[in-house]
């Protein structure tokens, strides 16, 4: 069940985190896998991984808030695969502050990567999916889409645009075979997390990994293995009545 044979998927934000368990799934379970990421040497990790498990793969470096760098990385795909089948545009970066206190160099990095990122990438795929018949796009949302989280103004915005892309995507296109969805967890546990609380919160990061982890009901962070797996859903054949949705994977947080 849920397998991926025959589909091509890009996959950006590849080189670690919640990107590279997608990345690392969709390899097993038959997916030939672009692993796109800022960094070509955290792609080509993930590459190397996907092709010990026997599973076709290419990294491929990206800048998904540059679109000189997405035409690049698309044209490689279509060089490499001949196809796109699926994108999961996971790429994303963080931010802590309030209206008050984020300044226009965070807002417009924020916005460049989370928000414009999703769009130029999606916006790229979309002609050879249209070509093809059809494809998926699944995008990383959150559940600061959906709910109102303290000090995240920033990120909080750019997450709610892509609610929004997500659901006009859907919409716009369902037409030509092509659905759009999107994830929303709460907190996963990633490297991303552990550098973001040595960063933040210098000597109290036992403390506010802890803070953290409670603020989900049942009581701990998720895993990029659990993302992963509602991603491999959601992309796979089984969830083909599926579109324009988003999905929460909150460890309970939307039940309070």
């Amino acid at each position: 069940m849920f397998r991926l044979d025959g589909k091509v998927a890009v996959v950006t934000g590849a080189g670690s985190g919640i990107g590279k368990s997608i990345a690392l799934l969709f390899g097993r379970q038959g997916a030939r896998v672009a692993a796109l990421d800022i960094s070509l040497e955290a792609a080509e990790s993930t590459a190397r991984e996907l092709k010990a498990l026997g599973a076709v793969a290419q990294a491929i470096p990206c800048d998904v808030g540059d679109r000189a760098s997405v035409l690049c990385a698309f044209r490689q795909v279509a060089a490499e695969f001949g196809a796109l089948d699926i994108l999961v545009n996971n790429a994303g970066i963080a931010h802590v502050g309030t209206l008050a206190d984020t300044s226009e160099e965070d807002f417009e990095r924020l916005h460049r990567v989370n928000t414009k990122g999703v769009f130029l990438c999606a916006q790229a795929a979309l002609p050879t999916m249209i070509a093809a018949g059809g494809g998926v796009i699944l995008n990383m949302a959150s559940i600061a889409s959906l709910i109102g989280i303290e000090a995240r103004f920033a990120y909080s915005m750019t997450k709610g645009a892509v609610l929004s892309m997500t659901r006009s995507i859907a919409v716009d296109f369902v037409g030509q075979k092509i659905r759009c969805n999107c994830i929303c967890p709460a907190r996963v546990h990633t490297p991303f997390v552990d550098g973001f609380l040595a960063k933040n919160y210098p000597g109290r990061e036992r403390e506010m990994f802890e803070k953290l982890s409670a603020y989900q009901p049942v009581g701990r962070m998720g895993t990029p293995e659990e993302v992963a797996q509602l991603a491999l859903y959601l992309c796979s054949d089984a969830a083909s009545f599926i579109t324009g949705g988003a999905f929460p994977i909150d460890g309970g947080v939307l039940m309070k």
